[in-house]
């Protein structure tokens, strides 16, 4: 089985709430809590999941990378 790599269903919840689910989920992902537009690399790293956030609510789907 595939490891869960997308999370929709925390989009428009609390960054906080978002962060403390996956990693409740997956402790050994690192969580990024970054603004809405933020720069990034494009390098892919399974380890990561990016939250983008507005006004403190997640507005992109999370997703490992």
């Amino acid at each position: 089985m595939a490891a869960k790599s997308e999370w929709p269903q925390l989009m428009g919840k609390p960054a906080a709430q978002a962060r403390q689910q996956i990693g409740a989920e997956f402790p050994e992902i690192t969580v990024h809590v970054l603004p809405e537009g933020s720069m990034v690399t494009m390098d892919f790293n399974e380890q990561r999941v990016r939250l983008f956030v507005k006004d403190g609510k997640v507005v992109r789907e999370p997703r490992r990378g």
